[in-house]
């Protein structure tokens, strides 16, 4: 039998698991995570509110039951945990599937001011991420600016629009729900550096902005218009055009009466955050006398190469809390190659190379291998990629001896794996902490330690 590990229990990760015992008869995989629990950005990057797009577990998690796949959590691959040189001789192959863990950064003054954060670091919180901290991001806070205009933009600012009401059914963490619920924030301005015509939100999360019961959906038709595409949209690409039509909508009938206001702002591009009870000049140091109080906008105007240049005319908005929301970006991997450039792991279809050179037996796929681009069906056929240069390599790499059964070795090695009824204890004590709660449905839980609690009761006998 051919062993590989699959490193990363995401889409991608559990994609390449599905195509290798698909395309071949004689597999065992290991789907490792360093979370006890699976599913990567779909548990913890997917807004709490959009159930259909979280009921995609489901569909990966039927893969995760396959008899030939093994869910092995809480194995932390690097330094502090296994190294990857050694895992590499537990298995004929390893393929790194563990997508792009940083965020880009703004490179402006006063970026890391208090009260600014990146979005990751927000939906982390309220997915209930257990490296995230409670970092008060709403308390005090009355008005909010998040920088950007894709799909992750729009959920924060979905997430702080949102009232007791509707976050109460989600399966959102009990803390982060109750500071949420009991959020001041009544302004949220979101805001591009380009024009409506390319944000890259998609129309349907977009639509939900203006479908939020006590929130209302602002946009100025004089910032609009400055985009050529517009007064006459018919040439841009679909999803644009139907962007495009659903800005004129709210700008012709804007919804003012609503508690909570959302702002979209356009053709504003950040150069300074500013902090309480201090300021500078356009371009000039930041003032660090206190937490983040506003946002240094420069006016910005189509340059007629697809692009925008600076108008030199600025304008400050009001913000207790900044949300960064301009990408993300892939992060080095111990014993690795790593690209700077790109945030990837060089590779050849899928196959790492070092110094130009394909290193046998280790692959990536997903986000490490081509990038944060694509949606989560987009990694369907980059993992098949990346699966047939396995199976193409299947002659060299089944010549190699490795342990009969890698879990042996890692708790040889002091880890201590949560298998699928781990997981599974999991889901049963988040059930039941939403039913003890009154909330409708599964809470999360937060904590490395409520986690590994819970993955220890696998095997107790349950209470009929």
């Amino acid at each position: 039998m051919l062993r590989v590990a699959v490193v990363g229990s995401g889409p991608s990760g559990v994609y390449t698991a599905q195509n290798l015992v698909q395309l071949h008869p004689d597999v065992l995989v290991d789907v490792i995570d360093r979370l006890p629990c699976p599913y990567g950005l779909v548990r913890y990057g997917v807004a709490p509110d959009h159930e259909k797009i979280k009921s995609l577990q489901n569909n990966l998690r039927t893969v995760l039951e396959h008899e030939r796949v093994r869910f092995l959590g809480a194995v932390p691959i690097g330094p502090g945990g296994l190294p990857a040189e050694r895992l590499r001789k537990l298995y004929h192959a390893v393929v790194y599937c563990v997508g792009a863990a940083a965020d880009r950064r703004l490179g402006i003054p006063g970026e890391d001011l208090p009260g600014s954060w990146s979005a990751t670091q927000f939906v982390s919180w309220y997915s209930a991420h257990p490296d995230a901290a409670d970092e008060g991001f709403v308390r005090d806070a009355r008005s909010a600016v998040v920088i950007g205009v894709g799909n992750v933009a729009v959920d924060v600012t979905r997430m702080l629009a949102r009232g007791p009401a509707e976050l109460g059914p989600t399966d959102m963490p009990q803390a982060a729900f109750r500071a949420l619920a009991a959020s001041r924030v009544r302004d949220i301005c979101m805001v591009g550096r380009r024009g409506p015509s390319q944000a890259r939100f998609t129309t349907k999360e977009l639509r939900e902005l203006g479908g939020l019961p006590d929130a209302g959906v602002l946009v100025d038709p004089a910032e609009l218009a400055l985009d050529p595409g517009y007064t006459d949209p018919s040439a841009l690409p679909a999803v644009q055009r139907r962007n495009v039509e659903v800005l004129r909508g709210w700008a012709r009938a804007p919804r003012e009466d609503a508690s909570r206001r959302i702002r979209l702002r356009f053709f504003l591009r950040p150069v300074e955050l500013l902090a309480d009870g201090g300021d500078s000049g356009p371009g000039g140091a930041a003032s660090t006398a206190g937490p983040v109080r506003a946002v240094r906008f420069e006016r910005t105007e189509p340059d007629g190469r697809g692009g925008v240049r600076g108008t030199g005319r600025f304008e400050d908005v009001e913000a207790h809390l900044v949300l960064r929301s301009v990408g993300y970006r892939g992060v080095p991997l111990d014993g690795l190659p790593f690209d700077a450039s790109s945030g990837t792991v060089p590779h050849l279809a899928g196959r790492v190379l070092r110094a130009g050179v394909v290193a046998p037996g280790e692959y990536v796929a997903g986000w490490i291998k081509r990038g944060p681009t694509g949606v989560i069906g987009t990694n369907r056929p980059c993992a098949k990629e990346t699966v047939l240069s396995l199976l193409d390599d299947v002659p060299v790499l089944a010549s190699a001896p490795v342990p009969g059964d890698p879990v042996a070795a890692l708790r040889a090695e002091g880890v201590d794996p949560v298998e699928w009824p781990g997981w599974r204890a999991i889901e049963r004590a988040e059930a039941a902490l939403g039913a003890s709660l009154g909330r409708g449905g599964v809470v999360k839980l937060a904590d490395w330690e409520s986690l590994l609690a819970a993955a220890r009761t696998a095997g107790v006998p349950q209470a009929p």
